[in-house]
């Protein structure tokens, strides 16, 4: 805390010397009229205003207020604005303002490559739900019995290439809930947009891609997950990198 005066009073002093030095509005190069500065202005005057408050809620819990809240204002609220300070930073750095200027002036494309990410997405999900609806339930259990026989189960497939339930006494049979606790799956749209963003973040979609083999086989889903990632992750969402680069 005595920290946070002592920055408070620095900031202050400095914001004073500049609106000295530069005017604070009328003229053509006032102090508030660069954003930069106004953005230092506004983070000293909150902080300003915290302290005030916080020495008229000291008082009152002295008098007649006794929960620390004048006017029933919580100065805790208005104090998490010191997250602002290092924003500070950027203002003496005039690299660092030229990275925030691309930043701001790409938001534009950066919305316009969402929507295009989104788009593929939305593609693939529509795909994924055609091919692969239905095929996470199944998993090896001991015959007659909803016990599985694995620790950490897997889909299989009860006929074609799939993974086959080998081990006596076992059958492949379905009501398993899925990968994941049934969050991985293609059986709705929304869970299969949730699954091909999954594998476009290239966040364990080799995963994704091994339980679809063992559901249905390698013929269809390798072709699928590989083009998913080649195209929905090395290219479209590198766009992102393209748009600020430009």
């Amino acid at each position: 805390e005595k920290v946070e005066y002592a920055f408070l009073i620095i900031f202050t002093v400095e914001t004073f010397l500049k609106i000295i030095a530069y005017g604070l509005l009328l003229h053509p190069n006032a102090y508030v009229r660069n954003g930069w500065n106004l953005l230092d202005f506004v983070i000293v005057v909150v902080g300003l205003f915290s302290v005030i408050l916080e020495q008229l809620t000291k008082e009152t819990e002295g008098g007649s207020h006794s929960g620390g809240k004048p006017g029933g204002f919580d100065v805790k609220a208005l104090r998490a604005f010191r997250v602002l300070r290092p924003l500070r930073l950027v203002s003496g750095v005039p690299s660092l303002q030229v990275v925030l200027n691309s930043i701001i002036k790409a938001m534009v494309p950066l919305l316009h490559i969402a929507l295009l990410v989104l788009f593929v997405i939305i593609i693939y999900a529509i795909i994924g739900l055609e091919l692969f609806i239905g095929k996470m339930h199944k998993s090896c259990f001991l015959i007659d019995s909803e016990l599985a026989i694995e620790e950490d189960p897997a889909p299989c497939a009860f006929s074609g290439n799939g993974r086959q339930c080998v081990m006596n006494g076992t059958e492949c049979k379905g009501g398993w809930v899925g990968p994941n606790g049934g969050i991985t799956n293609f059986d709705n749209f929304a869970f299969a947009m949730l699954t091909v963003f999954q594998c476009i973040t290239m966040e364990g979609w080799t995963d994704v891609l091994y339980w679809m083999n063992d559901a249905m086989g390698f013929e269809l889903p390798w072709v699928y997950f590989v083009s998913l990632v080649i195209f929905g992750s090395f290219f479209v969402l590198n766009l992102v990198l393209g748009v600020l680069s430009g």
